[in-house]
């Protein structure tokens, strides 16, 4: 059917009877699309009783009812991106919890890890580096890539903030079908806003504890009858962010949007973000006496959570520049090609303080080794160092085609593109004294001079002379193609394959140890080529019940980590695999969504040091996996009564092949790998009192947990669970007050591990937030 484009396609007037603090109606993109993708949505019937308003198009009429709310408004979402084009959750077969903007919003969660914290499975580990690493199921995301931004690889080490965040959709399981190399645990895919057809605007100003100062606005003009444009803006400050960081940044988003709902579309996102941050790195491990074994291993006890021991001068500043430019073809209402190409430019700064107990031997010492039973007030701590500078440059272009229609007795959705990205990254390091370099002296502390507001002696970092220290380069091409096929009106199954091929260079600038001079170049590279594959099937025997099996598989590179070795180059992809079965139920008035899922995610062949390959590669010749239980709630209970509610429970984390030299806990058959926790999860539920005030509280928990490759015996952090509340009064539609306290009773937890260190969570937090829509 030929389908007549005509612009605007877009009815903008609002509806009278629109609810107060929501949009008034406007036709979403996505809503669009999957509108467009029915023709039988073509002659829409009556709306049922308690529907909101119509919205109407040319040639098409979409009523938008109670399954269907915008992101800002509801915590519960219907439908994702991050599956290649805008879906339906309950047509994913994989397991996808998404974190809504009004989540972030309500428990100001002010960055990327604030959000993730509030989904079930997550867990962070405390690098070296100062990049806390994220997990999904005990498997690493952010160092094998596995953050997206609007379905692009976002991968660079940078503070993310969610100012210009609609939501964050996290989806679990193997997904290199749809994203190439990486994801055994899954991805994260952040959503930027979109510029809508109406004039709205909204201005937050937030103050709180240890001189808590954010700003953000989020302005949306109607420019015309199918162009919109959206600035969204930043500024926030503290001497503490509650775990001993101090926090200056800015930032601003802006994204113009033109021939919305036309067949030619056209978006341009332009990011600017500067992080001026401090960084608390982290405190070691302790134990009751020094004589006990490592699995008695434990936090410092007597701490406040915002104690901070490094240096005034230690920073963890960096910038990210993002441009993009994305293109929708609709050649007809279920037939389009969407094409992608951005930019981005990043620079990372970190110089941090690596806070440990003194000896009991050298310049700076203890009187003796440091326990439990002889900690005190003046136990000494030393101040090392940890330096992260490096820039990173990316080039990316993706281009997705999609097409509905029948075929061979069957109605088939496919989906097939190709993509296609250039990364460069450059890492650079100081000079030592033996080669030349200034090396500034960190003064010694002790355990009774904690600083709460990121205050401490300062040393001239600029008097540090860096050297270029490694360059990576890659390139990377990945083409793919499923189908999802309706084989009955309720069983639908799902087939794809991808093919990628990555190639990666990799040198390093050498120089002797005590000399400036001659610089020995090192030089590594590799090519990988793999495929993956994707099955899933669909039962959905009604409009409020979907259950699904999923089948995927998923790789990663040694190249993932930005650098090569000698063997890492020699080393093919590990593999993996990852099996569920679970489904979605929507409740009978289709306002409360549950999902649930039974899986077992398996890495096939984890890379390891083996004496007889030791000389030239790696051996694939590990084998661990995880399974468990996942359940997640959101919507609302009642009109007054909404929730929110994420949990996972792997009772199963098991390294099930190792090699024979493997000694540390997380490498031998039959350990439990770290930052695995069999119970974590969170719940947050509001309830509006009257037509002024409404009041809301909730938890996170994790149960025990231990850092990843510790030695034996092994040790775990414990478990916590921290209480947050809030309290709103609305004055009008346009004007409220928020009052938020979150970590109520100050827990000392610890948030983030490492083997020699972990970082403490936020301690209390009181905020109040003062937001204008107008």
């Amino acid at each position: 059917m030929q389908i007549p484009y005509r612009a605007p396609l877009v009815s903008e007037s609002p509806a009278a009877d629109a609810p107060a603090h929501t949009h008034p109606a406007v036709l979403p993109l996505g809503a669009l699309l999957l509108a467009a993708g029915c023709q039988a949505w073509a002659q829409s019937p009556a709306p049922v009783p308690g529907a909101e308003p119509t919205r109407s198009l040319k040639a098409v009429t979409v009523t938008e009812s109670a399954d269907t709310p915008q992101g800002k408004d509801s915590l519960r979402a219907t439908t994702t991106t991050v599956g290649k084009g805008n879906q339906a959750l309950r047509d994913v077969p994989q397991s996808i919890t998404v974190v809504t903007e009004k989540l972030m919003d309500e428990r100001n969660l002010d960055t990327l890890k604030d959000a993730l914290r509030n989904t079930a499975g997550i867990t962070f580990q405390a690098a070296e580096g100062g990049e806390e690493d994220i997990r999904l199921r005990g498997y690493s995301l952010a160092t094998t890539g596995d953050i997206y931004l609007n379905g692009l690889r976002d991968p660079a080490f940078y503070d993310r903030d969610t100012f210009w965040l609609d939501r964050v959709e996290v989806l679990r399981g193997s997904a290199s079908m749809l994203f190439g190399r990486g994801s055994t645990g899954g991805v994260v895919n952040q959503v930027s806003k979109t510029p809508q057809l109406i004039d709205e605007h909204q201005v937050d100003l937030t103050l709180g504890s240890h001189t808590y100062r954010r700003v953000t606005g989020d302005f949306n003009w109607k420019l015309g009858d199918s162009s919109a444009l959206r600035i969204n803006l930043m500024a926030n400050r503290a001497n503490n962010n509650g775990a001993g960081s101090t926090i200056d940044k800015s930032g601003g988003a802006l994204s113009w949007r033109t021939g919305v709902g036309e067949r030619n579309e056209f978006q341009i996102d332009l990011l600017s973000l500067d992080n001026r941050n401090g960084i608390n790195y982290g405190l070691p491990w302790i134990r009751p006496r020094a004589s006990d074994s490592s699995a008695s291993t434990t936090l410092i006890p007597g701490l406040a959570p915002t104690g901070y021991y490094g240096m005034g001068s230690d920073r963890n500043h960096g910038q990210a520049s993002v441009a993009g430019l994305r293109h929708t073809h609709r050649f007809s209402r279920e037939v389009e090609l969407v094409t992608q190409v951005r930019l981005g430019d990043y620079n990372r700064d970190l110089r941090a303080s690596a806070i440990r107990f003194a000896p009991t031997t050298g310049a700076v010492t203890n009187p003796q080794a440091v326990d439990i039973a002889n900690l005190s007030a003046n136990t000494v701590l030393t101040r090392g160092t940890n330096l992260k500078i490096q820039q990173v440059q990316t080039a990316q272009v993706q281009s997705d085609f999609s097409a509905k229609f029948s075929a061979w007795g069957f109605k088939h959705e496919v989906l097939t593109g190709i993509d296609l990205a250039r990364e460069r990254k450059n890492v650079q390091t100081p000079f030592t004294a033996a080669q030349g370099g200034v090396v500034p002296v960190k003064p010694p502390t002790n355990l009774g001079a904690a600083s709460d507001s990121g205050v401490g002696p300062s040393i001239d970092e600029g008097l540090r002379n860096l050297r270029d220290a490694s360059r990576f380069e890659n390139t990377a091409v990945g083409v793919y193609a499923q189908d999802l096929v309706h084989i009955t009106p309720t069983i639908k199954l799902l087939g794809g394959v991808r093919y990628d091929q990555m190639r990666g260079n990799y040198t390093q600038f050498n120089l002797p140890a005590n000399a400036a001079q001659p610089i020995a170049q090192v030089s590594y590279s590799q090519t990988i080529s793999d495929w993956s594959q994707r099955l899933g099937a669909l039962w959905q025997p009604t409009d409020r019940h979907s259950l699904h099996f999923a089948w995927g598989t998923s790789f990663n590179t040694s190249g993932d980590t930005y650098s090569y070795n000698a063997l890492s180059a020699n080393t093919p992809p590990e593999q993996s695999r990852n099996i569920e079965l679970g489904g979605r139920i929507e409740s009978a008035n289709k306002r409360v969504s549950t999902r649930f899922a039974v899986f077992r995610t398996t890495k096939l062949n984890e890379r390891n040091t083996d004496p007889d390959t030791a000389a030239t590669r790696l051996l694939l010749s590990g084998q661990r996996h995880s399974a468990g239980v996942e359940l997640d709630v959101a919507g609302r209970i009642t009109p007054l009564w909404e929730v929110y509610a994420s949990y996972v429970w792997m009772p199963i984390a098991r390294v099930d092949r190792a090699a024979s030299t493997a000694t540390t806990v997380g490498n031998r058959v039959g350990d439990r790998p770290g930052l695995s926790p069999r119970h974590s999860g969170t719940v947050w539920s509001t309830y509006q009192l009257s037509s002024h005030w409404r009041l809301g509280g909730g938890i996170n928990f994790r149960a025990r947990q231990s850092p990843a490759d510790v030695t034996a015996p092994a040790w775990e952090a414990p478990g916590f669970a921290t209480a947050d509340a809030l309290l709103e009064y609305t004055v009008n539609a346009a004007t409220s007050l928020r009052l938020n306290i979150s970590n109520l009773t100050d827990k000392y937890y610890a948030d983030a591990l490492y083997r020699g260190h972990y970082v403490p969570g936020a301690g209390r937090l009181v905020q109040l937030t003062l937001s204008s829509r107008f």
